[in-house]
């Protein structure tokens, strides 16, 4: 599982029948985008609404 799986912005798009990022990169993020390298991305967002809910069990 790569850090996009996981991120808010890694949605499915039903056009393109495939994950996108819906993120508006700039030309060396989508380089790295597309190259796979996304382990430190700058745009990440936790896709996983019930974070909180854990942290307060």
């Amino acid at each position: 599982m790569n850090i996009c799986e996981t991120c808010g912005n890694y949605c499915y798009d039903e056009e393109y029948e495939c994950y996108v990022c819906e993120v508006n990169l700039d030309e060396d993020d989508m380089v790295k985008f597309l190259q796979g390298n996304t382990n430190q991305c700058a745009y990440y967002r936790n896709g996983d609404e019930y974070s909180i809910v854990r942290k307060q069990m």
